[in-house]
């Protein structure tokens, strides 16, 4: 074997591969900045979330009843509501004031209100006008009022039909009852999320979005500590192995690849088990996809890392963007209510598109083929994310070898006027 045949162009760029990602390896390990973000976020993180919303659904919210009306039907209302599970009349109160005290001194989270004329304008068909009742609300919690409304809404409903039945004369069986009362029968079975709780619709996305924020601070903040420390101020160090471009963004990528695959172990299959969220994916398509995410977020991690020109400007970049970046992707805010523009900006995003391909695999059955779109754009991405990351590394190469230059020539010259 000859020196500088191709055969060992390519065993040297193998090797110069090899020195850069154990170099890679060994500057995570030291750095205690980029490890909380590689290995404790990922690995704590996601327990804590799922800790606060582990019981899914809020029961028996103290709530205060305030009857103006003092009728038996105010009173079967609010007996009604406080045998709901999710409902807990714990205080009567005369008027709205003292019912406002106990709510500004939390005692209460809700008011239930039964305003007067309420059962004169049920009982009453001639006044023309619907009987109401008001609820207010701690808004310091989406839970409380959601718990206080429902119930509120079921009891009325069913007062209803009672209403219905005892002003229809045509009424003489149970048959009629139903059909009268409810014409159209329905049942209300929640798929996929028995409990329509909030760790279940909202956990799965939330996990898939820790993967891609850890990786671009870590990222982000190993960039900025190599731009401290190199002497020209550079993402690339001066270094005989760090020569070729394919070979710095592979070394380093395969260094993040490598880690990742085991956080995304961690947060997307023994997470969910833990908190007994829902799970129905073939395992090989999760794992096609969860690949894809992978490498997606990996190369979008590098390409933004130019950016960072300071250890911790990173968290000021990136941090501010995980609760956007989580409305725009069309989970926890509905995506046919999302303007065209930030539309288009969360397309740049590989989260936007493993959220909802991962929560239709894990949590809605969807097969691979199912989520072919969100899949294909993923690999999209990261040839994308890998072309610029190679450019911007060309570039840093490009710009170190010029002040290298410079630098010698400056020192030459130097040493000639001596």
């Amino acid at each position: 074997m000859k020196k500088g045949t191709l055969l060992d162009t390519i065993i040297e760029g193998f090797l110069d591969v090899a020195y850069i990602w154990k170099r890679e390896m060994k500057n995570v390990v030291k750095d205690q900045g980029v490890l909380i973000f590689f290995i404790l976020v990922p690995l704590a993180y996601p327990l804590l979330y799922g800790f606060i919303y582990t019981e899914e659904v809020v029961r028996e919210v103290p709530v205060i009843a305030v009857d103006e009306d003092h009728s038996a039907l105010s009173r079967e209302f609010i007996r009604k509501v406080n045998a709901t599970p999710d409902v807990n009349i714990i205080a009567y109160s005369n008027d709205m004031e003292e019912a406002h005290q106990g709510l500004r001194e939390h005692q209460a989270r809700g008011i239930l209100r039964i305003p007067s004329g309420f059962s004169l304008n049920i009982n009453n068909i001639n006044h023309w006008q619907q009987a109401h009742v008001d609820i207010y609300c701690d808004m310091s919690s989406m839970f409380y009022y959601k718990a206080l409304y429902q119930s509120s809404t079921y009891v009325s409903l069913e007062m209803n039909k009672d209403i219905k039945i005892q002003r229809n004369s045509a009424i003489t069986t149970a048959r009629d009852e139903e059909i009268n009362t409810a014409p159209i029968d329905y049942e209300f079975v929640p798929m996929f999320n028995a409990t329509s709780g909030y760790d279940g619709f909202l956990l799965p996305a939330v996990l898939i979005l820790i993967l891609q924020q850890t990786l671009v601070l870590g990222v982000g903040m190993a960039a900025g500590t190599a731009v401290e420390k190199n002497k020209f101020h550079s993402l690339v160090p001066f270094n005989k192995h760090y020569h070729g471009t394919m070979r710095i963004v592979l070394g380093k990528a395969l260094c993040y690849i490598m880690i990742y695959a085991l956080a995304s172990l961690w947060i997307l299959v023994c997470v969910p088990k833990f908190y007994n969220l829902p799970q129905i994916p073939q395992p090989t398509d999760l794992l096609w996809f969860v690949t894809a995410y992978v490498f997606a977020i990996t190369f979008f991690a590098m390409t933004v890392s130019v950016l960072v020109r300071g250890r911790e400007k990173s968290i000021i970049l990136f941090a501010f963007m995980s609760v956007p970046l989580l409305f725009i992707s069309g989970i926890s805010w509905p995506g046919i209510a999302i303007p065209t523009f930030w539309k288009v900006v969360s397309y740049l995003f590989p989260s936007t598109f493993g959220i909802n391909g991962f929560v239709r695999m894990n949590t809605l059955s969807a097969d691979l083929s199912q989520v072919a779109n969100e899949y294909h754009t993923l690999w999209l991405q990261t040839g994308i994310y890998f072309i610029i990351t190679c450019l911007v590394y060309r570039w840093q190469i490009i710009t170190s070898k010029k002040r290298v230059v410079e630098e010698y020539r400056e020192l030459k010259r130097k040493q000639d006027k001596k």
